[in-house]
């Protein structure tokens, strides 16, 4: 019986103690931490939504990767096709360049005018003949000033020895190109009014030589003229010298047989 009422009082007073303590926590403490709770959703709730987000921008791009592939898959597909195509094109231009080499080696082959320039570049040390080409070329390039057209003396000198051969009953049916070419600098002012580029500048020099030749008494319809501007170089631009032989003209003396693109009586199968 003792030992029922001592548990009853310590019951009541740890009731008391519970009571006691319920009242120690102020209505301040209460509303802070209600705040703090209502922070603490506000913030997980931000963090969901930004989850959501985050899953919607994740398929967006997941789309687009897929679609990337499947564009890259597609221009692959048409890269390979291409890539045929451009080796039968290779394919057939070979062909028909061998066959074009063959027709002209074979019309070529024994010509008249493929002796006599072999025999007149052993009697004329300054005429070089190429024997794959079928033409000679004259040994002495004709070399100019910067941005200039006007021919040396010394120039004039070595024209006069191949327009007393080219006058020659020997070289009645030769043909004569003529083929001008110039630097890589660009044309300055105030030669640029005279010759606008370097296309104008190798073609005059050419036609100054052809001008010359036909003033030596050489009929005009032995004589061709082409410029290549600055596309044919022999040396560097980067020095004087260098640019110095590349400003110059070449003269090519060939067969009434040697096709040539443009010369009519040369190439008669084609026009």
């Amino acid at each position: 019986m003792g030992r029922n009422l001592r548990g009853v009082s310590f019951a009541v007073g740890a009731l008391a103690l519970f009571l006691s303590g319920c009242q120690w926590t102020s209505p301040g403490q209460v509303a802070a931490m209600q705040g703090q709770n209502r922070l603490l959703t506000e913030q997980t709730q931000a963090q969901l939504q930004e989850i959501e987000n985050l899953k919607a921008h994740n398929r967006t791009v997941e789309n687009r990767l897929i679609q990337a592939e499947e564009e890259l898959a597609e221009f692959d597909q048409r890269l390979g096709a291409d890539r045929k195509q451009i080796a039968n094109y290779q394919r057939e231009r070979r062909s028909l360049r061998g066959e074009v080499d063959t027709l002209v080696s074979g019309a070529r082959r024994g010509s008249l005018g493929d002796k006599q320039l072999a025999e007149l570049s052993r009697r004329y040390d300054w005429l070089e003949y190429d024997k794959d080409t079928g033409a000679s070329r004259f040994d002495i390039d004709v070399l100019f000033d910067s941005g200039a057209a006007e021919l040396h003396s010394g120039a004039k000198e070595s024209l006069n020895e191949l327009a007393r051969f080219l006058k020659s009953p020997e070289a009645a049916e030769l043909r004569v190109m003529i083929v001008g070419h110039a630097d890589s600098r660009q044309i300055k002012r105030p030669t640029r009014d005279k010759f606008p580029d370097n296309w104008h500048l190798s073609a005059a020099r050419a036609l100054a030589v052809a001008d010359y030749l036909r003033h030596k008494g050489v009929q005009e319809e032995q004589l061709g003229v082409a410029g290549y501007a600055h596309h044919q170089s022999i040396a560097e631009n980067e020095t004087a010298e260098d640019r110095q032989f590349n400003r110059r003209v070449e003269v090519f003396v060939m067969g009434p047989e040697t096709p040539v693109v443009g010369w009519t009586e040369s190439t008669t199968s084609i026009y």
